[in-house]
């Protein structure tokens, strides 16, 4: 049986085939897994927000999709990860609340998945998978072996990207 690393909120972890990798509670967070099929070597992020520039005193980088992300892609490579073989898949990013206006501006899933897909589309890194949005929470495994990310959500059920 492989080890599970898990990943908390805010924070991010690199693992290595053929250890699994997880993260709970996603719901307005996104999960983001960026895999490189060669090495098989993955990067977990549980990032909550979408820009630090927009969040004075923000001393916690992995809060942020902007520093999260880059700081994980940064270790990514010096753990030899080719460029040219990484792929993502995302999941969360959840409206969690009915009185959450549709006005993207409030929605803080929605800002998350934008910022996501701009900043992995900076890097030429093709979304393979995703199960974002919608209006619940989800927890998220990654298996370095597979490459299938499972998704589990309460009331929902399990699926597999």
């Amino acid at each position: 049986m492989s080890e599970i690393i898990r990943v908390g909120m805010a924070d991010y972890k690199i693992c290595h085939s053929p250890q699994k990798i997880s993260t709970l509670g996603l719901g307005s967070c996104l999960g983001v897994v960026l895999y490189d099929k060669t090495t098989k070597i993955c990067g977990m992020a549980h990032v909550m927000m979408p820009d630090s520039n927009k969040i004075s005193k923000n001393s916690n980088r992995m809060k942020f999709v902007d520093t999260c992300l880059t700081d994980m892609y940064e270790e990514l490579l010096r753990a030899g990860v080719r460029k040219s073989s990484l792929v993502a898949k995302v999941a969360g990013g959840a409206k969690m609340f009915s009185y959450q206006s549709s006005n993207s501006h409030l929605n803080i899933g929605e800002q998350n998945i934008e910022a996501v897909h701009h900043m992995l589309e900076q890097w030429n890194i093709p979304i393979v998978a995703e199960d974002v949005g919608s209006n619940y929470g989800r927890t998220i495994e990654f298996d370095t072996v597979t490459g299938e990310l499972i998704i589990k959500s309460v009331g929902i059920g399990d699926s597999v990207i």
